[in-house]
């Protein structure tokens, strides 16, 4: 049986063994970024990146919209054990 498969957001590559994978949580002000990790993976809001590269990618869009937009998108609970980025807007 094969597992749920993922798709990176940034290039959409699929996989369903997301090895060296990323789990992208964010919202108007923080963004949390996690080592793969499931549950957190299947949480509503949740973007998924394959790898460092896609990740840094996705951070850099980020701050880019944070300075261009003012898109919102709605806040996702973000856990303690999550690193944090303090910023203002999301936009796609």
């Amino acid at each position: 049986m094969i597992g749920k498969v993922y798709k990176c957001d940034v290039c959409g590559v699929e996989s369903s063994a997301p090895i060296r994978w990323y789990v992208l949580s964010c919202g108007e002000t923080r963004l949390g970024i996690f080592k793969w990790d499931q549950s957190e993976a299947d949480k509503p809001y949740s973007l998924h990146v394959c790898g460092e590269g896609h990740a840094q990618v996705y951070i850099s869009r980020w701050f880019e919209a944070c300075l261009c937009s003012d898109t919102k998108i709605p806040e996702v609970e973000i856990e303690s054990n999550l690193i944090s980025l303090s910023k203002a807007r999301f936009g796609s």
